[in-house]
């Protein structure tokens, strides 16, 4: 969703529109670009219902399509000579011709779609360039140069759920911890199980843990004085992680599995598993860390 406030730019994106003024608003300018016309009347309910969802929708356009309303009681004539008997109704126009249309009042995903499918899916792309580079800078550690560019992604959408969850998990790169809690508070509550916010979560809480369990030196004399030390060899796995030693940190938990799967309520298992959360699918770490554990749990 868009923030409520739309910069001066973007009205040129909606406009109201009279039979007089159809041709140009309408038929010609749909030559540069696919116009939408709202059919609409003030005692339409469900009209009330469509009209910001496509307002909302052509500005996040930026451009690619273009929204103009006709209210239907003043100038009655365009919608008579189109055939138009019911309302909401709207007609998408390409190069001066009714190209694609939809009667009733859509959900926004239904909208975004019909929007998709008239732009051959261009719409929004921007949005995901932005966000593949940011994932990439982060994945690379270039956490500052990842929040720069979820800060611009946030900037237009202050509730675009991946960008918010990007710069958590930036947050937690540099150590910011409170502003990366910040972030997450942004966050609803229905988008909390979103993949990304999970991952963010999750590196957080596993920086918080090795920040929790004390120096890693002291971690690893503990191990190696009392190798079945469980609890310790668990805290050093947590503290390697910390220092970015992931397949040190998949090797201690593994030892664990090995020689007592059930200890602490299969805690060494379900570490890795919030580990595999956090560093994503792709990280090396997590690849050879399910591996490993498959040909554990499943031989």
């Amino acid at each position: 969703m868009l923030q409520q406030t739309q910069p001066a730019a973007a009205d040129a994106l909606v406009k109201e529109t009279t039979t007089q003024s159809f041709v140009k608003d309408v038929l010609e300018e749909s030559k540069q670009q696919p116009v939408l016309v709202d059919f609409w009347a003030p005692w339409c309910g469900p009209c009330k219902q469509l009209t910001p969802i496509l307002e909302k929708a052509a500005r996040a356009a930026k451009g690619k399509v273009k929204l103009v309303k006709m209210n239907i009681d003043e100038h009655p004539q365009v919608a008579s000579q189109m055939g138009i008997q019911s309302i909401p109704a709207v007609i998408a126009f390409v190069n001066g011709q009714p190209a694609d249309g939809f009667m009733g009042a859509l959900p926004e995903s239904q909208v975004m779609a019909f929007l998709e499918r008239l732009t051959k899916g261009s719409i929004g792309s921007e949005t995901k360039d932005l966000l593949n580079a940011a994932e990439t800078a982060l994945a690379e550690g270039d956490a500052a140069g990842a929040a720069a560019l979820y800060a611009q992604l946030l900037a237009e959408d202050n509730t675009n759920v991946a960008a918010l969850a990007g710069l958590a998990r930036s947050h937690v790169e540099v150590g910011a911890l409170d502003q990366a809690r910040q972030t997450l508070a942004m966050i609803p509550e229905a988008k909390r199980n979103d993949p990304a916010v999970a991952a963010a979560q999750a590196a957080l809480q596993l920086t918080e843990q090795a920040k929790a369990v004390g120096p890693l030196a002291e971690l690893e004399l503990k191990v190696a004085a009392n190798p079945t030390d469980h609890q310790a060899r668990f805290d050093l796995a947590l503290a390697l992680n910390g220092k970015g030693r992931r397949l040190d940190a998949v090797e201690q938990l593994m030892t664990i599995v090995k020689r007592d799967r059930k200890w602490n309520d299969d805690g060494a298992r379900k570490q890795l598993v919030q580990f595999f959360d956090a560093w994503g699918p792709t990280d090396e770490a997590t690849i050879e860390g399910r591996k490993r554990l498959s040909s554990v749990l499943f031989a």
